[in-house]
């Protein structure tokens, strides 16, 4: 009788997409960044990452538990993206150094992890808690949107640089910064939360789930606003 060995476990490491952010509140903007990234990188998952409380901003208008119940209606509906609570079981400063490691503990040194950030956040990335390190734990794709200039990378970060096209990164775990494109949204929370507090409902920008239930608990307006 011939033994039968175990098969080797030959799958490519999952290639996971990280979007962190305070989304207070999350808007199209954000769900516009992800499906992106999903696509043109070919992520197997996004995760959205509440901050707790980021360091580098003044404090957050929702609680932790509101902007985590946004996200999850904001996100039900696409299976590929997730919402992950861990900065939001940390107390004190949120820092993407510290997530990433705790990241790592989780998936495993081999998992291929993308940190995903649009143009505007690339020129403060020198500015991050252990920036020299960052790119020791993940990857770091940038959004360019449509009609930009085109991107001129701080010369203090300590990474290679993808080319158009330049699959090659797929196969390290962290290292690369890498480009993807994106549909010229321009839109921000905070001027967001101000539409909100003057009463407007601006349907186009917010998922609908997430619009009800800033009106429900009446988040960001003159009553709501903390």
């Amino acid at each position: 009788m011939t033994e039968t060995l175990p098969t080797a476990d030959c799958r490519p490491p999952a290639i996971t997409g990280l979007l962190g952010g305070s989304f207070d509140p999350i808007h199209n903007g954000h769900l516009a960044l992800a499906q992106a990234a999903l696509e043109q990188l070919q992520l197997d998952q996004v995760r959205f990452i509440p901050a707790g409380q980021p360091w580098q901003r003044a404090p957050l208008c929702a609680s932790n538990a509101q902007r985590l119940r946004m996200v999850q209606q904001a996100i039900a509906d696409t299976p590929q993206f997730v919402v992950d609570d861990r900065e939001l079981q940390r107390s004190g400063a949120t820092y993407t150094f510290d997530t990433l490691h705790s990241l790592r503990d989780t998936l495993g040194p081999n998992a291929v992890l993308v940190w995903i950030l649009g143009s505007d956040q690339l020129h403060n990335l020198p500015s991050w808690h252990r920036f020299e390190e960052l790119f020791e734990l993940a990857h770091f794709a940038v959004a360019q949107r449509a009609g930009e200039a085109p991107l001129t990378i701080p010369a203090a970060l300590p990474c290679l640089h993808s080319a158009a096209g330049d699959t090659a990164w797929r196969n390290k775990p962290a290292g690369t910064l890498i480009r993807f494109t994106m549909p010229p949204i321009n839109l921000s929370a905070s001027w967001l939360r101000v539409q909100l507090a003057h009463g407007h409902t601006p349907t186009e920008l917010v998922p609908t789930p997430v619009l009800h239930y800033i009106q429900q608990h009446q988040l960001y307006g003159n009553h709501g606003h903390r």
